[in-house]
Parts: C-alpha cells; structure tokens; sequence
C-alpha cells in the first residue's frame, strides 16, 4: 500500500508540476514572438497528457486480478509508456516543422526576452526536482509508466536549456534565427528519447523476454543453488512492474516432492532478492543425462 501512495503520489506531482510550466511558456512565448518557446510549451502539453496517462496507468495496474484479467491489470503500465513515447515523437515532429516555417517565412523575435529566459530556467530546474522523484519512485516500485514520465520530463529538461541557451545568445548577438535552429537541434534529442521509449514498451506489449542481464543473475541463481542439477526452458518476460519467470529444474530422481518444494522456493526467493517484483512458476523434473545434455 505504502508503493502504491507514492506511485500516486509522483504521478500527481507530475500533473501538477506541468499544467503550470505549460500556463508560464505559452505565455512567455506569446508575449516574446519566440517559436523555441512556442514549442517548448506545446511539447510540456505532451508531457501534461502524458503525466495524466501515467497516472490512469497507475490506478489501473495496481487493481488486484478479476476473472476478464486473471494475471493481473500490469499492461496497463506497459500501453501508458508506449502511448507516452508516441507523443514524445509527436511533439518533437511538430516543433521541427514550427521551427523550419519559421526558417523559410521568417519571423522576429520581441527584444524584451528576459520573461522568456526566466521561464525556461524555473521549467528545467522544476523538471529537474520531478524527473529524479519519479526515477526515485520508478526503481523502487518498478513502474515503467513513472520510468517512462521521467524520461519524458527529462526529455524536456534538454529541450528547455537548449532554448535558455538560444534565447541568452539571441539577446547578446540579435541573430533571431538561433531561435528555430535551436528549437531544431533540440526536437532531434526529442525523438531519440521517444523512440527508445516506445521500443522498450513495444517489446514489453508483445511478450518479448527481458534485458540477457537479467536472464544471466537467474541463470548464476540456479547454478549456485545446491541440489539442483540443470535447468531448461528459462522464460521472463516483463509486465508492467512484475517480471514473469517460468524455469524447468532438474533434480535427483530419488529425491522427494517436499525437499524439491523447498529448494524451489530458495529459488524464488533470491530470485525475487535480486530482481524484485516477481511472479515465478518452477516445473520441477528427475535428473537425467539425456535432458541434462538437450541444455547444453
């Protein structure tokens, strides 16, 4: 319960923190003329759907299993990341096209941009503070959805001192065309971030196995453990913040059903020691030299 709270708690925050850099950068850059504004307040808009999204995900995942969804809501958490990563790209495509109009019409900044310099500066230094709660939040629950809002704000972290630095250079050299570029250079990183972030959920949507780390400590777990004596078919695959692990052990063929019992739950238990929130299934099956040899 106590995860929970905090998981909500941080995806709260989130909402909260954006709705308001949203209101300061399209006011700042209505008042100052600047597209790098502009585009720095429409990409915190993807940010603010996306803290909402975070935090429907979060509701919904931590919902205990039912009968339409007997292994649990934790997908939701999965789908919330990878809609997140689509609209990182999203706002990073419309700026690159706000920003090379601008280029090809042409446009003029308002020479009064210190309101614009302030705003990017509180907006990175906000972000800042919220992104490592979230990341702080995200490792300790193993929430992809707050993982992948953190990534998101810290997208905008890049993006907001990208347009500080153009804005502080516009002002001192009067070259307004630093505006778009910049605005530009930062959409590029933009997508980057998005893109990786969809892939990562992607793989999680569509069953694909966890990082080969996590395989290898599973694998160093089973061979360290004594009484068993291989294993096969070794499958994990994450959901949401739960990693889903079925393992094939073998053991002696004389040994008895409570000793294999208890050397499976030993098992379990370093595994879950190691990686955290897991939801294991063990076959145990007799020893033999011709299974033992198929796992090599």
């Amino acid at each position: 319960m106590m995860n929970l709270s905090e998981k909500k708690f941080a995806a709260g925050l989130s909402i909260v923190s954006n709705a308001l850099i949203i209101v300061l950068k399209f006011a700042a850059g209505i008042l100052s003329g600047s597209i790098s504004i502009i585009s720095e307040a429409i990409h915190s808009l993807s940010d603010f759907l996306a803290s909402v999204l975070t935090f429907f995900a979060v509701m919904k995942s931590s919902e205990p299993a039912d009968k339409e969804h007997p292994f649990g809501h934790g997908r939701y958490e999965d789908m919330s990341g990878f809609f997140e990563g689509g609209l990182i790209i999203f706002a990073a495509f419309y700026i690159i096209y706000e920003a090379v109009k601008k280029l090809y019409f042409g446009y003029s900044l308002e020479t009064e941009s210190y309101l614009g310099i302030g705003v990017m500066a509180f907006a990175a230094a906000a972000n800042f503070f919220v992104s490592n709660y979230l990341f702080a939040v995200a490792k300790k629950t193993n929430s992809i959805s707050l993982f992948a809002d953190g990534k998101h704000l810290q997208a905008d972290i890049t993006s907001s001192l990208g347009v500080l630095a153009g804005l502080v250079l516009i002002k001192f050299t009067g070259l307004t065309v630093l505006d778009p570029v910049i605005a530009i250079v930062v959409a590029l990183f933009i997508l980057k971030t998005g893109f990786t972030i969809s892939k990562t959920t992607l793989n999680n949507l569509l069953d694909g196995s966890v990082p080969v780390e996590d395989l290898e400590k599973i694998q160093s777990i089973i061979e360290k453990t004594q009484g068993v004596l291989g294993c096969k078919n070794l499958k994990a695959r994450s959901v949401g913040p739960e990693k889903q692990i079925e393992i094939t052990l073998f053991f002696e063929k004389n040994m008895t059903i409570e000793c294999c019992h208890n050397i499976c739950d030993l098992v379990e238990e370093r595994i879950k020691e190691e990686l955290g929130l897991c939801s294991i299934s063990i076959h145990a099956e007799p020893h033999c030299e011709k299974c033992l040899s198929k796992t090599k």
